[in-house]
């Protein structure tokens, strides 16, 4: 009798620790699915579903993520972008033989250094503050930058191709910020 009561307890312990953990799997994938949602609801209403979707999906916090949460990781991805398009620069600072175009690289590089380094990081402490208005601000200051330094470049800037992708990175960071 107390061998089969042992295994009764045993056994009831055993189903309730897996309907447990079940339940727990369930309410995990719940909240993935919502967070998943919103993050599909917010990307919806931005200039690149697809961009948008990836660059947040990329950062493994966005799974744990409310509205403000994705806005700042959009930020952190834009952020990404002008770290990589400044060490592009420079880069071609230390390639080119041509003083003049040397001249235009480092006055580049000396546009991108305070957006990764000051406007970025304020951008992301605006929106920790929920002044969403100077987070947006800065999306614009960063696009009229980057766009100051092509055109020093008359014949085509060597930028173009990454300035275009954080041009659309800037856009979907704007239009997130707009629906905070």
């Amino acid at each position: 009798m107390k061998k089969t009561s042992a295994f009764m307890s045993f056994f009831q312990t055993l189903l309730f620790s897996c309907l447990f953990l079940q339940l727990t799997q369930s309410s995990t994938q719940m909240n993935d699915i919502v967070l998943d949602d919103l993050v599909d609801d917010m990307c919806k209403k931005t200039p690149n579903f697809d961009l948008c979707s990836s660059t947040i999906h990329s950062n493994p916090q966005a799974g744990k993520s409310d509205a403000n949460g994705i806005a700042v990781i959009m930020v952190n991805g834009i952020l990404q972008s002008v770290t990589n398009t400044l060490s592009f620069i420079q880069g071609l600072v230390k390639e080119t033989k041509d003083p003049e175009l040397q001249r235009k690289y480092v006055s580049c590089a000396e546009t991108y250094i305070p957006l990764e380094k000051t406007i970025l990081p304020q951008a992301v402490d605006s929106i920790n503050k929920k002044k969403y208005g100077l987070a947006i601000f800065s999306m614009g200051y960063i696009g009229k930058e980057i766009d100051s330094c092509n055109k020093q470049f008359s014949n085509g800037s060597p930028l173009n191709e990454k300035t275009g992708s954080l041009h659309q990175l800037l856009d979907i960071g704007t239009a997130i910020l707009k629906q905070l």
